[in-house]
C-alpha cells in the first residue's frame, strides 16, 4: 500500500479573500505533498506501510516517521476543517459547544487564543473526549490528539506556511478569518455525531 495525497475538498481559490489560491497551492502541493513523499520514503516497503495512517502515528517509535505521518494526517484534517461560506454548528455539536465552551462566540475566542498563543509552529484543536465533552487546546510541531483520549473535530494550522504569503507575520489576522469565516462546523458536527454512534 502507498500513502496518497487526499484531494482538496474545495477549489484552490474557494477560500479567498481570507486565504489566497497561491497560499493554498503552495501549502497543499509543496508542504502537504512533501510530507506524503517523505512518509513513503521513510516506510515504503516495510510492514508499517500496510497499516492505516492513524496506526502508524500511534505506534511510531521513530521521531521522523511520527513527524511526517502526523503532518500528513494533520494537514488532511485541516483542509477538511475549512469551508467557504460554512454555517454555524447545529444539533448535538451546537448543544455541546453551549454546554462545554460557553457558546459559539466563546468557542471561537478559545480557538483564536489557542492558535495565537502557540509559540512557533503548531496547531489549534477542537477536541471531544470519550464522553463527548469538548475542549480547545494547542499542540506544537506535528503533535496531534491521536495518542490521547481525545478525538479531533477541527484543527487550525499555525505553521507560517499557512498564512505568511498572505499576511506575513500577522498570524492573528489569518486566525481570525479562519475562526470567523472558514471553519466547517457541519463536518465537525458529523465527526461529533460519529462518536456517539460508535462509527
Amino acid at each position: 500500500m502507498s500513502f496518497e495525497l487526499d484531494p482538496l475538498p474545495f477549489e484552490r481559490d474557494a477560500l479567498e479573500p481570507h486565504i489566497s489560491a497561491r497560499t493554498v497551492e503552495i501549502h497543499y502541493e509543496k508542504h502537504h505533498r512533501g510530507y506524503v513523499s517523505k512518509l513513503e520514503k521513510a516506510i515504503g516497503g516495510t510492514p508499517a506501510a500496510e497499516r492505516p495512517l492513524e496506526d502508524v502515528i500511534r505506534e511510531a517509535d521513530d521521531a521522523q516517521v511520527f513527524n511526517v505521518a502526523a503532518q500528513v494526517w494533520n494537514h488532511t484534517l485541516y483542509w477538511n476543517s475549512l469551508c467557504p461560506g460554512a454555517g454555524p454548528p447545529e444539533g448535538a455539536l451546537a448543544a455541546a459547544i453551549d454546554r462545554d465552551l460557553g457558546g459559539l462566540a466563546a468557542a471561537r475566542r478559545a480557538l483564536a487564543e489557542a492558535a495565537n498563543g502557540e509559540f512557533g509552529s503548531g496547531w489549534a484543536w477542537l477536541l471531544a473526549d470519550v464522553d463527548g465533552r469538548l475542549r480547545v487546546q494547542s499542540s506544537t510541531d506535528a503533535e496531534n490528539p491521536l495518542r490521547s483520549r481525545y478525538t479531533a473535530l477541527l484543527t487550525i494550522d499555525v505553521w507560517e506556511h499557512a498564512y505568511y504569503l498572505d499576511v506575513q507575520n500577522e498570524r492573528d489576522r489569518y486566525v481570525q478569518a479562519v475562526v470567523d469565516q472558514l471553519l466547517d462546523w457541519q463536518k465537525a458536527g458529523k465527526r461529533y455525531a460519529a462518536l456517539s454512534s460508535g462509527a
